[in-house]
């Protein structure tokens, strides 16, 4: 399926690992001109390079896209965006008991307003041009909260709350805002999660891994790719016709009938 987006210019947020590079690479091999920002200049160059040494065309631009000079590093060599998809680390797991006011501000800043910010930059040009795609990256706890993860919890369903607003003024517009939520994918972010246990508890990681897999519907973790897949269909001219809407991708894992 042709998605009618070569040519287009994107930027990804945490695009040199993970599900933002998943995202990256299902962009460039539909032709966008990909802008990849990240902290890790390193691991950013080699993912720019892989996308190029496939045939796509990829800049990386190393800063904190949490901050005020990350953000304009990254919207100077990427000016006017016609697809932005937000994505960054969600803050840590924890008992809200020891959450200090400056725990919330850090997870509400990287999960809420930097993508609000990014947002505030780009969506009138996009609108000035009729055409205009904004994936938001959260997490499936904004459908069912994961009780350890309150801070993550809170800021991504601000962010989510705040774009179904947003997503409704501007559809007239030829600009779509939707939500891509994430259950467990094989990313370094879960690997993390599941190789802190395999040390507390001495158990091998794989046998970790598979027990964790296996208590997933799909039996087993998604990939970047399938999700960068669905993030290039929602960047595409094809849905259109789809905003303001959180498209889960757990393998079944929320149970629900609607």
């Amino acid at each position: 399926m042709d998605m009618g987006i070569a040519g287009r210019r994107a930027l990804v947020c945490a695009g040199s690992k993970g599900l933002g590079k998943g995202c990256a690479e299902a962009l460039a091999r539909e032709g966008v001109v990909v802008t990849i920002t990240a902290r890790g200049q390193e691991a950013l160059e080699a993912a720019a390079a892989a996308i190029r040494a496939a045939g796509g065309k990829a800049t990386a631009v190393a800063g904190d896209i949490t901050t005020t000079e990350g953000r304009a590093a990254a919207l100077a060599a990427c000016p006017e965006p016609d697809i932005l998809i937000n994505n960054a680390g969600g803050p840590p797991p924890g008992d809200f008991r020891d959450w200090t006011p400056e725990d919330w501000m850090k997870a509400l800043n990287a999960n809420m307003i930097t993508a609000i910010e990014l947002i505030k930059a780009t969506l009138d040009p996009m609108i000035a041009r009729r055409w205009g795609r904004i994936v938001n990256i959260t997490s499936g706890s904004v459908k069912s909260p994961i009780p350890v993860l309150g801070l993550s919890n809170g800021a991504r369903t601000g962010l989510t709350g705040f774009c179904a607003g947003i997503a409704r003024q501007v559809a007239k517009d030829g600009v779509t805002i939707n939500g891509l939520l994430p259950g467990p994918f094989d990313t370094d972010r879960l690997r993390s999660g599941m190789i802190a246990e395999a040390k507390k508890t001495g158990r091998p990681l794989e046998e970790i891994m598979k027990e964790r897999a296996a208590q997933n519907p799909s039996r087993r973790f998604g990939t970047a790719a399938e999700f960068g897949a669905a993030c290039a269909f929602l960047c595409s001219t094809h849905a259109s016709y789809i905003t303001g809407q959180n498209l889960l991708m757990d393998g079944g894992a929320f149970n629900s009938s609607i």
